[in-house]
Parts: C-alpha cells; sequence; structure tokens
C-alpha cells in the first residue's frame, strides 16, 4: 500500500521536461485529475489541494482495506481454475500408518496445507507412527479402515460422511503382498486376500465416496489409485516371472473363493507373487475406467502413479529373509531404481496436491532427475474392454450392481 501511495504522489507531482519550476509551469497541468486554470492559479491552488488531499485520503482508505482483505491468513493460493478456498484441503488415504502412505501423509500435513485422514486397520499403530513421524495433531485424524472386509469399508464411509468434513483427495495406496504364500488366505467375504483388499476394497471406497468428492468445492479435486511396475508387462520388471495376466477374469467372476472357481483373477492355480501383480493391473484399470466415466461430468482427476521401487518398505516383511537382505542393495547399485519412503511420498504427494499434475487418465512416473512424466501403461492394464468386464464383475462382487 505504501509504494501504491508512493507512485501516486510522484506521478502527481511529475515535473515538466523543461525543469520549470515557476508557478506557469501548472498552467495546463493537473494535480490527482484536478485541473489548474489560467487565472486565478495561486487562489485556486490551495482550495486544489485540500480538495485533491481529501480524494487521496479517501483513496488510500480503499487501498488500505483492499490490501487488509487480500492477505488474510485464511485464503489460500489461487488455482488455475481461479477458484479460491479458505480452509485447508482434506485428503483419505488408505493404508498411511506405514511405508509410502505414511510418509505420503508427512510431505502433506508439513505444507501445513492439508488435513490427513489416515484410514487404517490399526488404530493405535497409526497413531504411534504419526507422532513418530512429527506430524502435529491438528494436521491428521485416524479413522478405522479394513479394506479385507466390505462391512468396514461401508462403516468407514458412513463415519467419514457424519463427520462433516469435505473429501478433496482420496489416495488407495493400502496393498497385500504374500509372495511366498503356498495357499490363498481370504477376506472376511471370501475373496482371494490380496485382489480382495487390493482392488476389491479399493473400488467399494472409491465408489462410496465419489459423491464426497463431486461435491468439494476444493480447486482441484482428485483420486488416485496407487500402481506398480510389476504389473505393467511392457517392463523389465513386470516380465519378471509370474507374470500379471487377468485373463478372461473367470475366476473374479466365480468369486475368488476358491470352491467352485479358482482363487485368482485367471482361473489359474494359486500364485501368491502373481496374485499381488494382478490386484496392481486391476487398480490401474479402475483408474482408467473412472476416467472415462466421470471425468468429463465430474471434472475430478483420476490417476494412478509408480514412485519407484521403495525397497525397504514394509510390504516386502513376508518375502523370504534373503530377499529382504538383498533386494535394497540390488535397487541401489544395479538398476538403479531405488527411491527411498521420503522420496517416494514427495512424489505421491506431487500427484495429490501439485497444479501441474491435474491431468486425468494420467499413470504418472518418474525419471532419474526425478521429474514426472506421464508413463505408458501396458496393453493389459489399458485394455479397455477389459477395464469395463472387470468395473461390472467387481461392482456384483462389492454389491453395487
Amino acid at each position: 500500500m505504501a509504494l501504491q501511495a508512493a507512485s501516486l504522489v510522484s506521478s502527481a507531482f511529475s515535473i515538466p521536461k523543461e525543469g520549470k519550476s515557476s508557478a506557469s509551469s501548472f498552467k495546463d497541468s493537473s494535480l490527482f485529475g484536478v485541473s489548474l486554470p489560467d487565472h486565478h492559479a495561486k487562489a485556486d491552488f490551495s482550495s486544489s489541494v485540500l480538495r485533491c488531499k481529501r480524494e487521496f485520503n479517501q483513496r488510500n482508505v480503499a487501498i488500505r482495506a483492499q490490501t487488509t482483505a487480500t492477505t488474510s491468513p485464511a485464503v489460500n493460493v489461487a488455482s488455475p481454475s481461479g477458484k479460491k478456498t479458505l480452509r485447508k484441503g482434506c485428503v483419505v488415504i488408505t493404508g498411511a500408518s506405514s511405508g509410502l502412505g505414511l510418509a505420503t501423509a508427512k510431505a502433506l500435513a508439513e505444507t501445513g496445507k492439508w488435513h490427513v485422514i489416515m484410514a487404517c486397520r490399526d488404530f493405535l499403530k497409526a497413531e504411534r507412527a504419526a507422532k513418530s513421524a512429527g506430524i502435529t495433531k491438528e494436521n491428521y485424524t485416524i479413522m478405522h479402515l479394513d479394506l479385507s472386509s466390505l462391512d468396514s469399508v461401508r462403516q468407514f464411509v458412513d463415519t467419514f460422511k457424519r463427520s462433516g468434513r469435505p473429501l478433496d483427495v482420496l489416495v488407495c495406496n493400502a496393498a497385500v503382498y504374500q509372495p511366498t504364500a503356498k495357499e490363498p488366505s481370504y477376506t472376511a467375504e471370501g475373496f482371494e486376500l490380496s485382489v480382495g483388499t487390493n482392488h476389491l476394497g479399493h473400488f467399494l471406497l472409491s465408489r462410496l465416496l465419489l459423491d464426497d468428492l463431486n461435491q468439494s468445492d476444493y480447486p482441484s479435486k482428485r483420486l488416485i489409485i496407487v500402481g506398480s511396475i510389476t504389473g505393467n508387462t511392457n517392463t523389465l520388471a513386470g516380465n519378471v516371472p509370474p507374470k500379471a495376466n487377468l485373463g478372461d477374469l473367470r475366476g473374479l467372476a466365480g468369486g475368488l473363493n476358491g470352491l467352485n472357481t479358482s482363487s485368482m483373477i485367471d482361473g489359474g492355480d494359486f500364485d501368491g507373487a502373481k496374485a499381488y501383480k494382478d490386484s496392481k493391473v486391476c487398480n490401474m484399470l479402475t483408474m482408467q475406467e473412472f476416467h472415462r466415466r466421470y471425468h468429463e461430468e465430474t471434472g475430478i482427476t483420476f490417476a494412478s502413479l509408480y514412485p519407484g521401487c521403495i525397497a525397504t518398505t514394509g510390504l516386502f516383511r513376508e518375502h523370504i529373509p534373503l530377499f529382504r537382505l538383498l533386494f535394497p542393495p540390488f535397487q541401489k547399485y544395479i538398476t538403479k531404481g531405488y527411491v527411498s519412503e521420503d522420496e517416494a511420498g514427495k512424489r505421491l504427494a506431487q500427484v495429490v496436491s501439485e497444479p501441474s499434475l491435474t491431468k486425468s487418465g494420467v499413470y504418472w512416473s518418474w525419471n532419474k532427475d526425478s521429474a514426472s512424466f506421464e508413463n505408458q501403461l501396458s496393453k493389459e492394464a489399458s485394455d479397455e474392454k477389459k477395464a469395463r468386464k472387470m468395473w461390472e464383475i467387481s461392482e456384483k462382487l462389492v454389491g453395487l450392481a
């Protein structure tokens, strides 16, 4: 405001180029928009100055009021669409008590611009993790969610809706990985555990919260699903056996219960590592189908991502000890694909909040310089016909059709 006033005074009293300083130099000039006539210049000058001073004071008050309004600490930066928000963004992150989910919660909470709903199965573990990570209490809330139980998913949604909080971003991150399992485990409803949790649990959660996302007045509302390079068969890692393959979805259509049908999506023999990879293909197909069905209508950004290989994450806790010992240095020094939990969390936080990452239908990845780019999904993970069929079967399995 002081700079505006100084500029105004300076322009009003600018000295003519000829450098004249006599009273005649004011004959055809104007002072704050008031012209000085040829006659009675001296007599009118004082009254003109007083009148201008009153006008200047009025403008000064207006400028001060405007400045006070525009610098209120409650107003956040305008979004690319021109909207403003008077509140923090609210993001739900599943599996936020460890690994990528916790690192993302920390990265977002530290900005002071987000309130994180930590949707976790173990309340006490999540509370200890949040405190250990240094997340301040006003920036997070823990809500119970067990994705391996569709009843728990519905209870979470009901609890969230009754909380009165808005939903601006939903991050589907939690995952079960049982690479050494010889026999399948099952969810509360009898689905093979990896697909039942990673895909069906998140599918129901996303569908039930879609309306809340749509009603958000936040500048950029988003639904983000964490994918995996291991489910993308157009990569080297995706071609390590057993490879992801959904086949004709006969196992999924049969309920994955291992009784009347296979516990595997493609109808084959159980393989814990493949079940995880198949679930990640389902996650990426789900994102694509959400984009096709709802983006144009709602404006919601639907995206998936692979933040890099977090070789030290607890996701590998059920792998054999030798693998856990050798995998991190292999990723660090041989493949160069290693990413720390903190770095991966910052990358996912970018997809949650960065204005430059609002494009819908994108599978985000990062290069060696940690710059984000739009990666290509494999034919399997981008098959529109298969995505539509998987969506329709999943609706039936979770009770939405």
